[in-house]
């Protein structure tokens, strides 16, 4: 190649190399930090290596800062909504009293526990729900009077048993976990924490 050329092919990669050389060097520094989290993690029961492992929704959200391009997470918040599974019998909600247990408990899926065990949804790390509760976490907002100020009508109820089952249909890249698509919360304990957000009866909305 005529060094001239060669000069102007150099000019011309600058761009691309700038762009995939800091790629690459987190791809690197990810890599290492697995390998290290690998050889520290002990499997145990049912807490096995596989959780290490990030599925594609969650590497694009990771990869991206949890900003990945609108249509990219359009087309996935569209598969992940397909995957939810709602009651077959149309009944959306349960026993209000039920779901405020489950909201306070957090066990299950932990190594000393046996598999099967009923998995709580710690719902307090994350949301203020019931006006008594004094602790409560803020990474999400505040839930206390949710059906209250929405309505408990068929369509509140479809939205929040979608979002317990798989919050990132409705946002890709959300902190919250995807409860019913997971395995950690099933059907009718999904319905049970529905009723506690929206059952007029439920201290969540007095």
């Amino acid at each position: 190649m005529h060094p001239k050329n060669l000069a102007l092919a150099a000019c011309a990669a600058l761009p691309f190399l700038a762009a995939t050389q800091p790629a690459q060097a987190d791809a690197d520094r990810r890599a290492v930090a697995m390998a290290v989290i690998k050889k520290d993690f002990e499997p145990r029961g049912q807490a096995g290596l596989d959780r290490l492992a990030e599925d594609g929704l969650q590497t694009l959200c990771n990869r991206t800062g949890n900003n990945p391009p609108a249509y990219v997470a359009q087309r996935l918040e569209a598969d992940q909504m397909a995957g939810i599974r709602y009651p077959s019998d149309g009944k959306l909600l349960g026993d209000w009293k039920q779901g405020e247990q489950i909201a306070q408990s957090g066990r299950g899926f932990t190594w000393t526990d046996n598999p099967g065990l009923p998995v709580g949804g710690n719902c307090y790390n994350c949301h203020q729900i019931a006006p008594k509760e004094q602790s409560f976490g803020t990474v999400g907002p505040s839930l206390y009077q949710f059906g209250k100020l929405r309505g408990n009508g068929p369509d509140i109820q479809k939205y929040v048993y979608g979002k317990i089952f798989n919050a990132k249909a409705f946002n890709l890249c959300s902190e919250m976990p995807r409860f019913g698509h997971v395995g950690a919360l099933n059907e009718q304990q999904i319905r049970h924490l529905v009723a506690l957000l929206l059952d007029p009866e439920s201290p969540v909305n007095k």
